[in-house]
């Protein structure tokens, strides 16, 4: 145990008692599509429109910078990851790396980033949900489908549906993790039939002029562009291979199946994302294309595809769950590993013998989701979950370079290339993505970590777990 002016660090895989301690059910099929099932989600679904009218053509440029950047981070979670197979992901490596302190503003920006990402999620899913339902001639109580700020009483859709994934979490993290398996396979295939039958239409002069609003981001008719500009919004669309670093604890086999499942799922899903960007870009006119809130399906009309455009918005009705899925898991698993270090309340940490899940906190997390969901508007803030993750990216990619110079020999199961390098570049494609998101994203995030750190002094401090051990042992 090491500490300092930034408080306590744990020590490197640090052992739990039985009660505090998760069970070992996954294997990497699993958190590949645990990674999979995060990452591909509405981003695909909508940004790839959005990018358009950002780039123009070039939004394939912007998945492209988007992806590397995330690439970087990935190599440096699944050195992390291997090196600390502990539930809590940036979090638990900040808190053994640079001390309890900032390992706290991580943990608390990642409660930022999953909570609001699945309550986006959750009201997506409600828009699908209710304009299928309505496509069938049905129609709703318009007071039970938006929230207050909407004109509604409640997103009752929304609410339901977080409140369900939360159920099955708190059955088994294995059983749940099937079941995503099967909601993955439904979205790639989905993906895979708008590439078929998008890119036999691929027309070249569809790509000029492929970079109409140039690289760096400037305002233009109100509305910021530039591919930058387009590679901070479409960043939403790949990050979540994060939640699988979160499982690592529950890992049977960590050091194979988090290298797997983090790259895996990376890997994956940059050939997807390539792949559906071309099919779209190529096929239909990007400035069409950037005017339509649902891109996908505005290509298969375009293209004379009614039947296909229909059938992807029901694979997109059914499988969007698995986002939620992911996200609240990870979110319950933060929550979790910061209640077991005494930073939150401790009981939440409990883990129940049945099930070998932590189903308190992910009972806490479901209800936090599904108000979130049922009575908030989250179209700008939703980009603070963005914000949230770059804090996170920076902090894992300083820890394994900071790691390498401190421990360098240390056993590693995974080593990342070139580690300075890759970090070095995670951490300044983070930083040029944090500095193009909005001025007023930017500033409630900070309002958020003022909030966190004041809880942090006022709560946590005192009661942290490796404070006490370490005055123990001093």
């Amino acid at each position: 145990m090491a500490g300092g002016w930034l408080g306590p660090r744990k020590p490197i895989g640090g052992a739990h008692d039985a009660a505090h301690g998760l069970r070992k059910t996954l294997s990497w099929p699993h958190l590949v599509a645990l990674g999979v099932g995060a990452i591909v989600g509405t981003g695909i679904y909508t940004l790839t429109g959005v990018g358009a009218d950002r780039a123009g053509p070039a939004v394939i440029v912007a998945f492209a910078i988007a992806g590397a950047v995330c690439a970087f981070a990935a190599l440096a979670y699944a050195e992390m990851a291997t090196l600390i197979p502990t539930a809590g992901g940036a979090y638990a490596y900040t808190y053994s790396v640079l001390g309890e302190t900032l390992a706290w503003i991580v943990g608390w920006s990642l409660i930022l980033e999953y909570s609001l990402a699945c309550s986006t999620v959750a009201v997506g899913w409600s828009a699908y949900l209710v304009g299928w339902i309505q496509s069938l001639g049905v129609d709703l109580p318009a007071q039970l489908l938006a929230g207050p700020h909407a004109g509604g009483i409640i997103n009752l859709p929304a609410v339901l549906v977080a409140l369900a994934i939360a159920g099955m979490l708190i059955a088994g993290t294995r059983e749940s993790a099937t079941f995503n398996i099967i909601l993955v396979a439904i979205k790639l295939t989905a993906l895979t039939a708008f590439v078929v039958l998008a890119l036999p239409f691929f027309d070249a002069d569809k790509m000029t002029p492929f970079m109409p609003y140039g690289f760096g981001s400037h305002v233009e008719g109100g509305t910021t562009r530039g591919v930058m500009a387009a590679a901070a919004i479409v960043f939403f669309a790949f990050y979540g291979f994060d939640a699988v670093a979160t499982s690592a604890e529950e890992a049977k086999n960590p050091g194979r199946d988090l290298t797997i499942g983090i790259l895996g799922s990376m890997a994956i899903c940059t050939l997807i994302y390539m792949l559906v960007a071309i099919s779209a870009i190529g096929s239909v006119s990007y400035i069409d294309l950037g005017k339509s809130s649902e891109p996908l399906a505005f290509v298969l009309r375009t293209l004379g595809h009614p039947g296909a455009a229909w059938a992807i918005g029901l694979a997109a009705l059914i499988a969007l769950p698995s986002v939620i899925l992911v996200m609240m898991y990870g979110q319950s698993r933060i929550f979790f590993v910061m209640a077991r270090d005494g930073l939150l309340p401790r009981f939440l940490s409990k883990i129940s013998p049945r099930s070998g899940a932590p189903t308190t906190i992910t009972l806490v997390t479901g209800v936090f989701v599904a108000l979130v969901a049922g009575f908030f508007r989250l179209d700008e803030i939703a980009e603070l979950a963005n914000a949230g993750t770059l804090v996170a990216f920076i902090a894992v990619a300083v820890c394994m370079m900071v790691l390498r110079r401190r421990d360098p020999d240390l056993p590693r199961v995974f080593r990342c290339p070139k580690p300075y390098l890759v970090g070095t570049l995670a951490v300044l494609g983070c930083l040029y993505l944090l500095a193009s998101l909005p001025t007023h994203t930017l500033t409630r995030f900070a309002m958020w970590n003022v909030i966190g750190v004041a809880f942090y002094l006022a709560y946590g401090r005192a009661r942290s777990v490796a404070a006490r051990n370490e005055a123990a042992a001093g």
